[in-house]
């Protein structure tokens, strides 16, 4: 989980920067806080969902399903 984070964390920062914005115009036109891009950014865990898609939305984006290998899965079983 904590890799989809840094994925996620690292695109954004790549698409800000290829749109030549700061981190302070990316809130002001995503309608987030500069301190939660700034969270985003650095990969924090524990993010809403409908704030990371504001920022996404930017770019033509969104939160969804990913599929994955099951097989790597860590089961309780």
């Amino acid at each position: 989980m904590r890799e989809n984070l840094t994925d996620l964390s690292k695109h954004i920062k790549l698409k800000r920067k290829q749109n030549k914005l700061t981190q302070p115009e990316l809130a002001l036109k995503a309608g987030v806080g500069l301190r939660f891009v700034r969270d985003l950014e650095q990969g924090k865990s524990t993010l809403r969902m409908d704030k990371v898609n504001d920022v996404l939305r930017l770019f033509g984006e969104t939160l969804g399903p990913v599929p994955m290998d099951r097989d790597k899965l860590i089961t309780n079983e």
